[in-house]
């Protein structure tokens, strides 16, 4: 009988310690950047965060990486990392952008819907609600983002698709926004649009989904216009 290398099987559980570190940090700082406890423009030193992880700086550049990827961190030209900025200029084209998102990707899952993507919507939206209830605003984020990536998907469509998800993901800091305008405690009424999203896709009402999806997302961008108005003359002119 052959006995093994002493060696065989620690490079790939090497391997599978570090994605897990690499999750980790990435996990413990998307959520901080989205949450906000990480300003943007916050400087990031990969020596403090090895020191706070307990691990080589390789994982800890690694999750910067797909942070940066993300558009939650930038790279300076001098290659140091900071948060990176929200840009409130370009708010009103992203605000347009995926308002129109909303619309067509809503539309086009009354199109095309099968039972399983209802399903899976419904899903993400009982996810929602849970998160809701609890007024963890980070899960309701992610909930929030899954339940319309998945009516995106149901619409077959994987350009809308792609591009949903993008504005999903890079509007993650400013849906934090609208549910601290609410103390995290958001209105009953903001979770029945989304029931009442799922009731136009299951009854392939293209005209209802499209309608009830602009509403929607109007709703958003107008409280979070209207957080951003009330900051502004809160704020002292120097």
């Amino acid at each position: 009988m052959t006995s093994k290398p002493a060696t065989e099987g620690k490079p790939a559980t090497s391997e599978r310690r570090r994605g897990s570190g690499v999750k980790m940090v990435y996990d413990v700082l998307r959520d901080e950047i989205i949450d906000l406890s990480l300003a943007p423009g916050s400087p990031i030193d990969e020596i403090q965060l090895a020191t706070r992880f307990a691990m080589s700086r390789t994982p800890i550049r690694e999750a910067l990486v797909r942070l940066a990827g993300e558009g939650l961190v930038t790279t300076l030209p001098n290659r140091s990392t900071v948060v990176s900025n929200i840009d409130f200029l370009t708010l009103p084209a992203f605000f347009d952008a995926i308002t129109l998102m909303y619309r067509v990707t809503t539309r086009q899952a009354a199109l095309h819907r099968t039972r399983a993507d209802l399903a899976a919507i419904c899903a993400h939206h009982d996810a929602f609600a849970r998160a809701v209830a609890a007024q963890n605003a980070l899960d309701m984020i992610a909930h929030n983002r899954d339940f319309h990536s998945a009516i995106a998907e149901a619409g077959r469509n994987p350009y809308y698709l792609g591009l949903f998800n993008r504005l999903l993901d890079e509007g993650r800091r400013i849906l934090r926004l609208y549910y601290s305008s609410f103390d995290d405690q958001l209105p009953q009424e903001y979770v029945s649009e989304h029931e009442n999203m799922i009731a136009a896709i299951e009854a392939q009402n293209t005209e209802a989904a499209d309608r009830l999806a602009s509403a929607h997302a109007d709703q958003i961008v107008h409280q979070i216009q209207k957080l951003i108005a009330e900051d502004r003359r809160d704020t002292p002119r120097l």
